[in-house]
């Protein structure tokens, strides 16, 4: 799909992959909608990115997602693209993870990009397609110690999104699916579990893994976006 003058919604859009994320689509001719818990620097966001809105978002509320969705069909006429990027990490061995903080991730994680997805294919479907790129994660193609919790909830999040291509074909609208490895951003630092970040980054499961740039996964979402793949990892 091209990304000039399409209507791109943006989750998770204040910091770190869908930041650069909108950023990046704002310089290639996309009209942005950035969604995020941040009203003011979504706000800031938007008297920098020409052709974007911004529309405050907790992607664990229905309500707020049913409002993202309603205002940008008002603004804009239409949806183009849907990228869902907001999310949590947990860190804690499966004995030890804290189930209420395992519900938060998936309320987070899982429902948030399920009832997204159900918000926008109506419209997609009316205005005759569109796409949606779920951004999941490595860990789900991995078994790494104290990342269980999470890596769950990404395994869930890729199969919606597969068996969602397979049943949306037919409407023209495509799911696809992004794979993001370690990124130099806050998110260790604000998973569930104050040591994720120190940690991991030390862990022999993962120490001879590169750290991505935000920019760098940004540049490959958009080249995923281009091609349509199904699936798609930094290389």
């Amino acid at each position: 799909m091209q990304i000039k003058d399409k209507v791109v919604i943006v989750t998770g859009a204040s910091e770190g992959i869908g930041a650069a994320t909108a950023k990046l689509l704002a310089a290639r001719g996309a009209k942005v909608v950035l969604a995020a818990r941040k009203a003011e620097v979504l706000k800031k966001m938007e008297a920098e990115l020409p052709g974007s809105f911004s529309v405050p978002t907790d992607m664990r509320k229905p309500d707020d997602i049913i409002d993202l969705v309603k205002k940008t069909i008002e603004r804009f006429g239409r949806i183009d693209i849907l990228i869902n990027d907001a999310g949590q990490a947990q860190y804690g061995t499966i004995e030890t993870v804290d189930v209420a903080g395992y519900q938060s991730i998936v309320e987070l994680n899982v429902y948030g990009p399920l009832r997204s997805m159900q918000a926008v294919i109506p419209q997609m479907r009316k205005q005759g397609g569109g796409m949606i790129l779920n951004v999941s994660s490595m860990v789900s193609k991995s078994y790494i110690p104290n990342l269980g919790s999470y890596a769950s909830t990404k395994y869930a999040l890729n199969a919606l999104s597969l068996t969602a291509r397979q049943e949306l074909a037919k409407d023209k609208i495509i799911v696809s699916v992004f794979h993001p490895r370690m990124t130099g951003t806050n998110f260790g630092k604000n998973s569930i579990g104050a040591r994720m970040f120190t940690d991991l980054a030390s862990s022999p499961s993962t120490n001879n893994m590169p750290i991505d740039t935000p920019e760098a996964v940004a540049e490959k979402i958009l080249k995923q976006i281009g091609s349509e793949e199904a699936e798609s990892m930094m290389p």
